[in-house]
């Protein structure tokens, strides 16, 4: 294969590795409502630490044990950042459905004496 090719190659993972980051992204944004529900905090170290230990046993190079766990430190940070986001929205959303329409009682209306 030439440069071109490996280059295609690259793109294609790409590809496949932005559509998997995005269901990933899918799944901790249901998880982090499942945590809110719960009351559970958004940070969990001790399962952090499980799904590093979990994917450094699944490698097989050449990408080193480091290199892997700091991959996985910031596909965890943005995990954590899209569930707080995504928690912080819902919960204004619900409290401007909560408080409803603005009122009209105590404004004068237009033609009003």
């Amino acid at each position: 294969m030439d440069i071109e090719d490996w280059r295609k190659e690259i793109d294609d993972i790409d590809e496949r590795l932005i559509e998997l980051l995005n269901r990933r992204s899918h799944c901790a944004i249901e998880i982090g409502r499942i945590k809110r529900t719960l009351g559970l905090p958004v940070y969990m170290p001790d399962r952090e630490t499980e799904v590093i230990n979990h994917v450094i046993k699944l490698n097989g190079g050449p990408l080193d044990q480091a290199a892997v766990r700091r991959l996985f430190e910031r596909i965890i940070d943005e995990s954590r950042h899209i569930e707080r986001v995504t928690i912080e929205r819902e919960l204004e959303e619900k409290r401007s459905q909560d408080e409803g329409p603005p009122s009209d009682a105590g404004k004068r209306k237009s033609g009003a004496k």
